[in-house]
């Protein structure tokens, strides 16, 4: 069995890894955290209570905050306990932190532990590749209304990965249009919109634009429980690892997929 830690326990996801974990043999919660039911706020309140339970072996889950993400990996790597991280948001600093903490432990990080979204992370790459370089790209995203951060971190993720099929040509994403006359679409350039509203899980459009033409590829998460699964594909996974940052392609890679 694979003893789960789950931090953020009372949140949307890890009510949602907590119902993938009954319904999948092989893994066992041994203990929830969640900071709403001990400290009011930061990362220090996260350590005081993952610090009293957290051992060598287990496999930390944790759907929480980019300051708590940072101490979580901090204590894993201490402990020897691996780490499955859905947080994004992360300042250049804390990413450091998560980066060296994994040179002694394994880690999967991901944006979207979706097994459909890494698909359309592939065919994004696939479809630039055949096309013209003079097609646009457009990533539209959608979530629930109590969403705190835009964009989405999968948005960021594809135009990350748009950018790379192009050699870097653009920069830096253009995050909506902004008012008035805004003047023309910049050549290379990759936009980005949010939307937020309603229930919404999970809603990530791409659009390529060419010239009488376009092509759309859109992923959509009906229920968290697509994410739950994919992040104890990736508990799996860590269990066996070597120490190291992976991503859900990784874990995919070596057939560690939803089971």
């Amino acid at each position: 069995m694979i003893p789960i830690v789950l931090v953020g326990a009372a949140g949307r996801m890890g009510r949602a890894v907590e119902q993938a974990v009954e319904g999948s043999p092989g893994f066992v919660i041994r203990a929830r955290v969640d900071r709403a039911a001990s400290h009011p706020a930061g990362a220090s309140g996260w350590s005081a209570d993952v610090a009293g339970v957290l051992e060598a072996g287990d496999v930390a889950v944790e759907f929480s905050d980019p300051e708590a993400c940072a101490a979580l990996a901090t204590l894993c790597a201490q402990r020897g306990a691996g780490l499955v991280s859905g947080t994004t948001g992360l300042d250049p600093a804390q990413d450091e932190v998560v980066r060296s903490a994994a040179r002694r432990v394994a880690m999967v990080r991901g944006a979207n532990f979706s097994l459909g979204v890494a698909v359309l992370r592939r065919a994004l790459r696939t479809a630039l590749a055949a096309l013209p370089p003079g097609w646009d790209v457009e990533i539209v995203e959608r979530h629930h209304r109590l969403k705190a951060d835009s964009p989405s971190g999968t948005a960021l993720a594809l135009a990350g990965d748009a950018a790379a099929a192009r050699g870097g040509e653009g920069g830096e994403p253009r995050f909506g249009r902004g008012k008035g006359r805004t003047g023309p679409r910049a050549a290379g350039e990759i936009g980005v919109h949010s939307v937020r509203g309603g229930t919404w899980v999970g809603d990530h459009t791409v659009l390529l634009a060419g010239e009488g033409e376009w092509l759309e590829l859109r992923h959509v998460a009906q229920d968290r429980l697509a994410f739950a699964h994919g992040a104890l594909a990736a508990a799996r996974f860590v269990a066996g690892a070597a120490p190291g940052l992976y991503t859900l392609e990784d874990v995919l890679a070596t057939g560690s997929g939803p089971q």
